[in-house]
């Protein structure tokens, strides 16, 4: 799992997380908008047109930025708690090795609050990873 790091020169502080897996592109994107979702975003509906608002049980809310069948979803992603959004990328990239899944999140408040969402993000690619298997029957 490699994760980048910091501030950036005009996104304030950013955190990304990936990790490869050994199933294709479309096989995550089936599982990370049915099955997965949850796990990821919570209980919610997400329609992927541009502009469409979700909010899940949570209480995270945005809209949809962009979305690039079986390879990008752009987002703003905002808890109830936070005073701003922050826009989460959530990607895949076929690689050798098998498939890269990534979600990297821009936008954050310093140091403490990408902390927080490094071990946010970590846990929910161990989750999705643990589902992707579960779902395979490896």
């Amino acid at each position: 799992m490699n994760n980048t790091t910091g501030p950036t020169k005009d996104a304030g502080w950013e955190v990304g997380v990936r990790r490869t897996v050994g199933v294709s592109p479309n096989v995550i994107w089936a599982f990370l908008l049915g099955d997965g979702l949850p796990i990821w975003l919570g209980n919610t509906k997400l329609r992927l047109d541009k502009g469409a608002r979700y909010e899940t049980d949570d209480d995270i809310a945005g809209h949809v930025i962009s979305y690039s069948p079986n390879a990008r979803l752009r987002m703003t992603w905002q808890p109830g708690e936070w005073e701003h959004d922050s826009v989460l990328h959530v990607y895949t990239k076929a690689t050798p090795e098998g498939t890269v899944i990534g979600f990297q999140q821009e936008r954050l408040k310093g140091r403490e609050e990408r902390k927080i969402m490094l071990g946010h993000w970590k846990d929910i690619l161990e989750q999705l990873d643990a589902g992707l298997l579960a779902q395979s029957g490896k």
